[in-house]
């Protein structure tokens, strides 16, 4: 994260941390605006299903926007489960093991 222009967002608690998201942001070919990749995205096993990742991804998000990036984009392995179904009610959209959210409305 010290050689790329990023975010590293820890949700705190009483006790240890929550949770964790690392985001960092670059200009790609494909695209007009940075793209902000998700490269870490950790929650407690305690504290899953209370809205922990949903925080961080708004942060990350908010980061990343006021960075000039105009989506997210988070690798996962094509397996049916929990990070799947997050980042599909968290309104990503799958394209194989990327899933990508845009962060600027279309217009």
């Amino acid at each position: 994260m010290q050689d790329q222009p990023g975010v590293l967002l820890i949700a705190d608690e009483w006790g240890p941390p929550s949770g964790v998201i690392a985001v960092h942001w670059h200009s790609v070919l494909t695209a007009d605006l940075k793209v902000g990749w998700i490269s870490a995205l950790l929650v407690d096993p305690e504290r899953r299903r209370n809205g922990v990742a949903r925080l961080l991804l708004k942060a990350a998000s908010q980061a990343a926007r006021s960075a000039g990036c105009g989506e997210l984009v988070l690798h996962a392995p094509i397996a049916p489960g929990d990070l799947r179904t997050f980042c599909l009610a968290t309104g990503f959209v799958e394209g194989g093991e990327v899933f990508t959210r845009a962060l600027r409305k279309r217009g």
